[in-house]
């Protein structure tokens, strides 16, 4: 009797972990999702938005409300949106290829992939300054892992530092702090030391994989007939940037339909081994900040850390009243992006705005789609005041 109390002891705990979360709520039908858009619209005064619903892998539901430009004409699910920083999130999708491939380690220092030490190299207006660390030998620790879950010490970008200068505010690995920098330090060491072109690796591996005809991490001619301009904070409109230079951190040109195929195939794991898949979602190192923005910030006291909140490789992960969940979000002065899963059931909203007064909105409308998830909704937008 001792050792069975002994074992169910032991056992106990494995067999909560393996035990399925709450049933979630049912989602609301596509109607209601419309009239839901329509509402939270003239709550926030956003001008245009759209939106995709996926369960249990598919996608379910794809809505476009408003207008793309200042002209009234209609947003629609295939209009051009910028993807902003979800981008980060397929290039790590695309990344986790090449580790399956043995192309890439993510524990192997980036400067064994290099043909000389990075500060060698001279600056060059695709990637950030990298002579300027060439007193902190630092940079060795950097590791593939460290730069996808936004642990290499640098700020978000060099081109934000008082002198526009690039360092490592804190030895890599160490803590979490969101950087575009690392990201495109990682697309560096792809293009420079191992001789990919980025661009057309995203085009082959994920881009062309799922469907995403409309999807480029540059500028396509062919967009120009159905693009989204964006609304600011002010209501100032915004003409779409057409970008030139392929940045893993951030420069996705998308649709709302492409980007649920996207989340359908990511959270399937078409593409990707059992492993590189679980890798992508699982927690890599706690997140002790009140909030993502400013990106260099003290860690909050032990007692005041969220627990169930930590880096993935290119996403966040958290763990909610639906069990454990992913997310990612991507803005600028103009655009407000999000895409939210739940990983039982394998649930998702992608919600694309050309107008950022729509992220006000976006914990609502997660919420009335997917019921109470989790998101940490005031850490990714700090003090900023949602609608309901």
């Amino acid at each position: 009797m001792r050792l069975f109390a002994v074992l169910l002891a032991v056992l106990a705990p494995v067999t909560a972990l393996a035990a399925a979360p709450p049933a979630p709520p049912p989602m609301a039908d596509a109607a209601a999702v419309e009239a839901e858009m329509a509402r939270l619209m003239r709550a926030t005064g956003a001008q245009a938005w759209a939106v995709a619903v996926v369960d249990q892998g598919k996608v379910v539901q794809l809505h476009a409300a408003g207008k793309r430009n200042a002209a009234g004409d209609p947003l629609t699910t295939d209009t051009v949106m910028y993807g902003a920083s979800l981008t980060k999130m397929a290039f790590a999708y695309m990344v986790m290829q090449l580790v399956d491939e043995g192309v890439l380690d993510l524990d192997r220092p980036i400067g064994a992939y290099l043909e000389r030490p990075l500060p060698d190299y001279p600056a060059e207006k695709q990637y950030a300054p990298w002579p300027d660390l060439k007193d902190d030998p630092r940079w060795q620790r950097l590791t593939a892992r460290m730069l996808l879950s936004h642990r290499s010490g640098f700020a978000n970008f060099a081109f934000l530092e008082p002198d526009g200068k690039l360092r490592l505010h804190f030895d890599p690995g160490t803590r979490y702090a969101y950087s575009g920098e690392g990201l495109i330090l990682l697309q560096f060491v792809l293009e420079r030391g191992l001789g990919l072109e980025v661009g057309a690796e995203m085009q082959r591996r994920v881009f062309d994989r799922f469907g995403m005809t409309r999807t480029s991490m540059t500028w396509r001619a062919d967009f120009a007939g159905n693009l989204a301009d964006g609304w600011t904070q002010d209501g100032r409109t915004e003409p779409h940037d057409e970008r030139s230079r392929v940045r893993a951190a951030g420069s996705m040109d998308t649709t709302i339909a492409d980007m649920a195929r996207f989340a359908a195939g990511y959270v399937r794991g078409e593409g990707l081994s059992a492993k590189a898949r679980a890798a992508l979602v699982r927690a890599q190192w706690p997140i002790t900040t009140a909030s993502q923005f400013p990106t260099l910030q003290d860690a909050l006291a032990p007692a005041k850390r969220r627990r169930d909140l930590a880096a993935g490789l290119g996403v966040v992960v958290f763990q909610g009243p639906q069990g454990r969940g992913f997310y990612k979000g991507g803005h600028d002065d103009a655009v407000g992006n999000t895409l939210v899963c739940v990983a039982w059931r394998q649930r998702c909203v992608v919600v694309l705005g050309n107008d950022v007064r729509a992220e006000a909105a976006f914990p609502a409308l997660v919420r009335f789609v997917l019921g109470e998830t989790g998101v940490p909704w005031t850490w990714e937008y700090g003090g900023k005041a949602f609608v309901e």
